[in-house]
């Protein structure tokens, strides 16, 4: 086995329309600026993809790139990114993923690669360490997305394989991408390959071992890493023990779990979908990605078989926003979208606004909340695009437009939410609102600061910008470095400053010296797994700049396909209409966060990042 130290450097660009790769040599001052994954993606598109392409066009490219910790042993670091324009949204959509894939795609050789044309056929290609080959996938059409990777994978060690299901085939605006058990799911994805008509890519990886540059302090960076996440409540705790599903628990009592469309944020039946619940009824057992250290996924026993359980997201939107409590149904759901190829939030938040649209007679279905009458058929109707369910796989704000309804399709920039209501958590509805995919809470996590930790009034504007804003720029980095965001828990809270500050004191200077605090944070172990891979040394102010700039440069792209100021904003269910568990009825005061986001940010009162701002982080005016 050959070695490869740090990075590759080198990315395939491929043309399914003449059938032809080159390959790309990623420079060093590329990886300095945007270090890796999400980051490198989105600057490989910025420079090949004119804005105005409709994303379904044999124009429109799709990046998936591997994080420079990848296949390093690093914790937690079997991930890889997407990029593409969303046919959802119209704008620039990323997307993170842990299965098989990025790890085969690394010891290949390669750091990335970039899709783009159309076969005239269906296809789908082959990848090891010395190219491409494009290969007939006639007979793979139709097939659902785990069969296709049965098919083209089966057992074998070091092949693997990103495929869609009929949803990517039929150009279902949330269909996602298959890796293993994993996904890429958000923002229509899938639907990006179908309209190529690339069924599938697999690749053969183990011809390269990779390498740190510094492997010494490398290991003992990556020694403190594993000490910090066994110790930490959550990855060592709640998630470790009951998956991402014990947030149910957290959410119900705070009053922002989402029931019946985003209309209530409690319910007592909330415990019988509860992480700890599935892992008591079910013989949880872990069921994770390679190299993961926190273990959050877990596998459980349904009926005599063995399923996977769903994760926090999947439970909610599938299950208590639809006014539905029974775990067998929702992982019944949730194994059925992973095999049609459909993203779960928007399917989930699609059903839910359809119900209540039926319920309002704005249309005709048979689905009603607390019913599971009719959804594993709606959900095959999407997929195919039979009947309504062609209309449905536009999405909610597709929907709603045509229907009437805006006001309860819950979606920012056409994203359907995440299982978090913002009126409960008023710092999320900003970083919701401007959330650079749309309605995405991996964006700024910030209800856990909120809620789940209380270390801030989830009810007050004041403070909630500056915090939503450093999250921002260290989850980029986070993604574009190919490690799991959970690890954020576990590298920040387990720094001796932040562990040994009593919660009272870190709270207040969260809420009223948020500046201060964010200074405070200790991501350093983040910089430094980066640095000893790549052998490029930066500081902790430099690497988050990176951060501000992967931020900044996909606001640009996508202020050069209209979004603006306007677009900044929630459904009036969340800015005009309190939950019904609330006895003060509040809601978000989006419009009093906004404006200093923007200031904060570099950007205009219209939402536009200013030429002094593109000019500062050496982002490119076109």
């Amino acid at each position: 086995m050959d070695v490869i130290k740090g990075t590759s450097n080198k990315v395939l660009e491929i043309n399914l329309t003449s059938k032809k790769f080159t390959v790309y040599t990623v420079s060093k001052e590329e990886r300095k600026l945007y270090l890796g994954g999400k980051g490198l993606g989105l600057k490989l598109l910025f420079d090949r993809l004119k804005s105005g392409i409709d994303p379904l066009s044999a124009e429109n490219i799709l990046a998936v790139m591997p994080g420079v910790l990848e296949s390093t042993g690093a914790p937690c670091t079997a991930r890889f990114a997407a990029v593409t324009k969303s046919p959802l949204t119209g704008i620039m959509a990323s997307a993170n993923c842990g299965g098989p894939f990025g790890s085969q795609l690394k010891t290949a050789g390669w750091d990335g690669i970039l899709i783009r044309g159309k076969a005239p056929k269906p296809i789908y290609l082959r990848i090891d360490h010395s190219g491409v080959s494009f290969e007939d996938a006639s007979g793979l059409w139709g097939m659902d997305a785990q069969a296709v990777q049965d098919e083209v994978v089966g057992n074998q060690k070091n092949l693997a394989a990103l495929a869609i299901g009929p949803a990517g085939e039929n150009l279902v605006r949330f269909a996602n991408i298959v890796s293993g058990k994993r996904y890429l799911g958000r923002a229509g994805m899938g639907a990006v390959m179908g309209s190529k008509k690339l069924k599938a890519i697999v690749v053969e990886g183990g011809k390269y071992k990779i390498e740190p540059k510094r492997p010494y302090t490398f290991k003992s960076v990556r020694k403190k890493a594993l000490a910090y996440i066994d110790s930490n409540a959550v990855t060592a705790g709640s998630y470790r023990n009951y998956g991402t599903a014990s947030t149910i628990n957290l959410s119900n009592a705070a009053g922002i779990l989402p029931i019946n469309n985003f209309t209530i944020g409690s319910d007592q039946r909330a415990v019988d979908i509860a992480g700890e619940t599935f892992a008591v009824e079910h013989e949880a057992r872990p069921s994770s990605c390679k190299t993961c250290a926190i273990l959050c996924g877990h596998k459980g026993t349904f009926n005599g078989n063995t399923a996977k359980i769903p994760e926090y997201e999947s439970i909610v939107l599938m299950g208590s926003n639809l006014g539905i409590f029974d775990r067998e149904k929702i992982v019944e759901w949730n194994n059925l979208c992973g095999k049609l190829g459909l993203d779960t939030i928007s399917a989930g938040g699609t059903l839910a606004w359809v119900m209540e649209a039926t319920q309002k007679g704005m249309v005709k279905s048979d689905l009603t909340f607390g019913s599971a009458e009719g959804i594993s058929e709606a959900l095959h109707d999407i997929a195919y695009a039979k009947g309504f369910g062609k209309e449905m796989g536009l999405g909610s704000r597709a929907l709603s437009q045509k229907y009437g309804g805006e006001d309860f399709a819950i979606h920012a920039k056409g994203l359907e939410l995440p299982a978090y209501d913002p009126r409960g958590s008023v710092g999320l509805g900003l970083a919701y609102a401007v959330a650079n995919r749309g309605g995405c809470h991996l964006s700024s996590y910030v209800v856990a600061i909120e809620v789940f930790f209380g270390l801030m009034n989830p009810y007050v504007a004041k403070a909630k910008p500056e915090i939503t804003i450093f999250f921002e720029s260290l989850n980029n980095c986070i993604n574009s470095m190919g490690t799991c965001l959970f690890t954020q828990f576990a590298y920040t809270m387990e720094d001796p400053l932040t562990k040994m500050t009593p919660d009272l004191l870190l709270g207040m200077v969260m809420q009223y010296l948020p500046k201060v605090a964010t200074k405070l944070v200790n991501f350093s172990i983040y910089r430094k797994l980066w640095s000893t891979t790549t052998g490029i040394g930066t500081s902790n102010g430099d690497f988050l700049k990176a951060g501000d700039r992967i931020h900044v440069l996909e606001r640009y792209m996508n202020t050069r396909e209209g979004i603006a100021r306007k677009d900044d904003t929630l459904p009036d269910r969340l800015l005009k209409e309190g939950r019904k568990n609330d006895p003060k009825q509040r809601t978000v005061p989006l419009e009093k966060m906004l404006d200093h986001y923007y200031d904060l940010r570099g950007f205009d009162s219209n939402g536009i990042p200013t030429r002094e701002t593109l000019k500062r982080l050496k982002i490119e005016i076109k």
